[in-house]
């Protein structure tokens, strides 16, 4: 008891020192935090300027911001989804679609979108254009806005540009609708890409079939709106853009797959390899002959002749037992079911020693197998190489030089599955003019999208700011670091001027009289242990509070000349 409290009056300058540079740690924290607080808040009602929303004056072949009689323009599909397996109808498009304001960063105030409202459905909404588009020898551009209000785990983002015919009616709208352009974001799980799909017209069978871009480009899953913009030029090259910046590009005649145009020649379907076409590079040597001591009936393993049997191997005892702790069930009917056994469970004694039951040698490797013998193997003299049947001219080949011609399309449209709903889309352009494309860029999605990026912004967590010198720290943010950059200050002022070390940094001053005060409390205890006599302990508890209090006011002494210095200091730096 008396050691606990010669030990207890030691450490109480240290914990005075340290309580005195937590107190004030604590009181600036806490200073600080409202600080950030009130300025956050202050922040946050500081409302961004969000103009009013303007149609454009733009003239296009079709050009969609989704004002008022949208839906004297836009028809909801009923049709009924067809399996692609079966060909069984299935999946009702069941999705609701409505014409809303955004609720997740809103930029223009009265600027509305198509909004996806429903979870896991599948939704189709079509509308035609004023006339057909067709683009031979001219520039096609397909841009519109999307916005993934809750983000997107799993479904799809993109439109159709749907081939003009007269059995053309957007009621029926659905996934085997003929279709010339498919483009847009798409993503499941770690799929993720911006699909660019056309379908090319064989011109010879007159069919259609899927060119899919090879290597396209990821898609921005993020909740601000994103621009996507497809550009297929005459020279049939193309351009895919994303907000406004290139992301990929290249030719629809190169890198698509399957290509455009077949190959000029194929392999001939009817010829057959010759029966005496060898084909074998290597075959074993005929001159080769099997070594005289060559024993094939040799085992693979042998019985190991030099094992003995453990000494504590028990012959006697079996490896299994009746489990001792199973009970015959209350319905077990001796005449109908027969005489009751208990099931057996491994012996356990058994697995205290070596093992039980009847001892057998273990087997090893034989050293005198060879297995089955065979021939090395040579070059086949008579190898003709890989046989390939020979080319014929492809009676399917054509020459397309221009599939950047493609199909008139008469109607645009959404037909997709998603997990989540309020996809937003918006600003819809297809023309020919890339100018005209980029001014209702600047109209719109670069008005928007500045103010949804400070807004979001603006919703995000602010980073804590990261202390720039070892005066700006705090005890509380990083103990450890707090310690650590306080001394190597004090170690660096101290080389030049002691005294001003300990004014300028009395942390650590501080700390040192306490740790040497601890040590010499804890040699204190040690020779009160060992049989040291009241009034020498008395005597040095008396000693060592007289110390912590003197080296107490010398710290807050110093504490109050730190201002003083801190101004001084800055005077010279400046």
């Amino acid at each position: 008891m008396r050691f606990n409290a010669v030990f207890a009056s030691a450490l109480f300058s240290s914990a005075v020192l340290y309580g005195g540079v937590r107190a004030d740690d604590t009181e600036d924290l806490l200073e600080d935090t409202s600080s950030v607080v009130a300025e956050s808040s202050t922040s946050s009602s500081a409302s961004i300027e969000h103009p009013t929303f303007t149609p454009v004056a733009i003239k296009a072949p079709f050009l969609e911001q989704f004002t008022d009689g949208w839906e004297s323009r836009w028809v909801p599909s009923h049709a009924k989804k067809e399996n692609d397996k079966t060909g069984d109808e299935e999946w009702t498009y069941v999705g609701n679609w409505a014409v809303e304001e955004p609720t997740v960063f809103k930029a223009i105030e009265g600027d509305k979108g198509l909004i996806v409202k429903d979870k896991a459905a599948h939704h189709a909404i079509s509308a035609k254009f004023p006339k057909k588009i067709d683009n031979k020898g001219k520039t096609l551009v397909v841009q519109y806005e999307v916005k993934l209000q809750n983000g997107l785990e799993c479904g799809g983002a993109y439109l159709k540009l749907l081939r003009e015919n007269k059995a053309l009616h957007l009621e029926e709208f659905s996934n085997t609708s003929p279709y010339v352009i498919m483009f847009g974001p798409d993503k499941c799980g770690s799929a993720n890409k911006v699909h660019f799909i056309f379908q090319h017209k064989n011109p010879k069978t007159n069919e259609y079939e899927e060119k899919h871009l090879q290597a396209p480009p990821m898609a921005r899953i993020v909740k601000t709106t994103t621009l996507y913009t497809l550009i297929i030029r005459p020279d049939q090259t193309f351009e895919i853009k994303i907000d406004g910046e290139s992301v990929k590009n290249g030719t629809l005649l190169e890198d698509f797959t399957p290509s455009v145009n077949p190959e000029k020649e194929i392999s001939d379907p009817k010829d057959e390899k010759p029966d005496d076409w060898v084909d074998v590079p290597r075959i074993p040597d005929p001159e080769a002959t099997k070594p005289e001591d060559w024993d094939e009936s040799a085992p693979y393993e042998i019985v190991d002749e030099e094992a003995t049997k453990p000494d504590d191997w028990l012959d006697d005892e079996p490896t299994m037992i009746p489990d001792p702790e199973a009970q015959k069930p209350e319905d077990w009917d001796d005449e109908e079911d027969g005489d009751w056994v208990p099931p057996t469970v491994r012996n356990p004694k058994c697995d205290e020693i070596s093992g039980c039951g009847k001892w057998e040698p273990p087997t090893k490797k034989n050293p005198a197998y060879k297995g089955k013998w065979t021939a090395s193997l040579i070059d086949n003299p008579a190898y003709k190489g890989p046989w390939e049947p020979r080319k014929i001219p492809n009676p399917g080949y054509f020459e397309d030089k221009t599939p950047a011609n493609l199909e008139p399309m008469g109607a645009v449209g959404f037909e997709i599955w998603t997990m989540q709903n309020d996809i937003l889309f918006d600003n819809i352009y297809i023309g020919h003019s890339t100018e005209d494309a980029e001014n209702l860029k600047a109209l719109t999605f670069d008005i928007k999208h500045p103010i949804e990026k400070s807004e979001a912004a603006e919703a995000a967590p602010p980073e804590p700011e990261k202390p720039k010198s070892p005066s700006d720290l705090k005890f509380l943010d990083d103990p450890v670091h707090y310690v650590k950059e306080k001394v190597d200050l004090f170690l660096t002022i101290a080389k030049n001027d002691p005294i001003m070390a300990i004014k300028f940094v009395p942390e650590v001053a501080g700390g040192a009289f306490a740790i040497l005060l601890t040590v010499v409390a804890i040699v204190i205890g040690s020779l009160f242990a060992i049989g040291g006599s009241t009034p020498q302990v008395k005597k040095a508890t008396e000693k060592a509070k007289e110390t912590a209090a003197a080296a107490k006011g010398k710290v807050v002494e110093a504490k109050k000349d730190t201002p003083e210095v801190t101004k001084r200091t800055s005077r010279k730096a400046d």
